[in-house]
């Protein structure tokens, strides 16, 4: 395990620059980059462990499905008491991590390496103190007409139907199988989202950074809690409210590229894909998600989605303020 994540490592930082991108695709160029990493070190090296996380689970799921519950097992122990605790000090080459699927779908992951990279450039521009406050939503505006220009990469900005993810003939498996890693993904994404509370919402610097750290420590609660992980997927307009009203383009993004992760666990695991027909249904999922003229929600529907599935508190809770205990 930690030998796998040692290559990946050393393939992301061994080679120059340019090449550590691993692909076609570039950051939005700003004095403003890097500013979240500066700031919020704790928080941004995070999203290493994450990304690791997400490229071991779907290697598990299509290189050996037969050890996949058992080495899944081992995985889940070693994230939650390892690598989430000290987290790489640099990104990782996922291709390293699971190189037989991003042979499967290479499609897949550059879309999701695209959308998490507006991800980055967002907490960077709220992260980024020499920039005025009334300029920065603007700002984001921008760097998400920008994601949205590759329209190869982009998924939509209109949020889509929860039923692609949840009443599909493979939906639900994986987190039947396996709760316990489907609850941490599902915790991955909930503070994803909710960091943009206290960077939109809190008065000064000093507030920033008690917010993100507050933010931090509900997440660790989840982590270290029995029964802690969210029970349904976070949605963004319940868990970051702010953000979702001030950047509803982005919000809605997110929200598709985290159905997205958990429609691509249940295809790899489902039996009701034969694994001859795992890329193609993969793939098909993908460009119905870049898609905004069908099964898509209406503002309304996407704001009341949370009550109907339970409320904000079965998603992990509102990030910031923290949550009442």
């Amino acid at each position: 395990m930690k030998r796998l994540l040692l290559m990946a490592l050393l393939m992301g930082v061994s080679r120059p620059a340019a090449a550590q991108r691993r692909d076609d695709q570039a950051y939005y160029p700003g004095s403003f980059n890097w500013s979240f990493l500066r700031r919020y070190p704790e928080a941004a090296r995070l999203f290493n462990a994450f990304d690791y996380g997400h490229a071991v689970l779907y290697e598990r799921l299509w290189a050996d499905p037969a050890t996949a519950p058992e080495r899944l097992e081992q995985d889940f122990e070693f994230l939650t008491h390892d690598l989430l605790r000290h987290p790489p000090r640099f990104s990782i080459a996922e291709e390293a991590v699971m190189p037989s699927y991003a042979r499967l779908v290479w499609k897949a992951k550059q879309m999701f390496d695209w959308a998490h990279l507006l991800h980055r450039q967002i907490y960077d521009v709220y992260s980024d103190e020499r920039i005025a406050p009334e300029r920065k939503g603007a700002l984001v505006e921008r760097l998400t007409d920008y994601y949205l220009s590759n329209h190869a990469l982009a998924f939509s900005s209109l949020p889509k139907a929860m039923s692609l993810m949840d009443d599909a003939a493979y939906s639900q498996v994986f987190r039947k199988q396996d709760p316990g890693f489907n609850g941490l993904i599902w915790a991955y994404h909930w503070l994803q989202v909710g960091l943009y509370e206290p960077l939109l919402g809190a008065g000064s610097p000093s507030a920033r950074q008690a917010g993100v750290a507050q933010t931090l420590a509900h997440f660790w609660r989840m982590v270290d809690t029995p029964g802690g992980f969210p029970e349904a997927m976070p949605m963004t307009a319940a868990v970051a409210p702010r953000f979702t009203a001030r950047h509803p383009r982005a919000a809605a993004i997110f929200d598709n590229l985290h159905m997205m992760h958990d429609i691509i666990s249940d295809i790899l695991l489902s039996d009701r894909v034969p694994r001859r027909l795992k890329a193609t249904t993969i793939e098909t999922a993908l460009a119905e998600f870049r898609d905004g003229s069908k099964n898509v929600m209406s503002t309304e529907e996407w704001m009341g989605m949370a009550e109907m599935m339970g409320g904000a508190a079965r998603m992990g809770g509102v990030a910031w303020p923290p949550p009442i205990r």
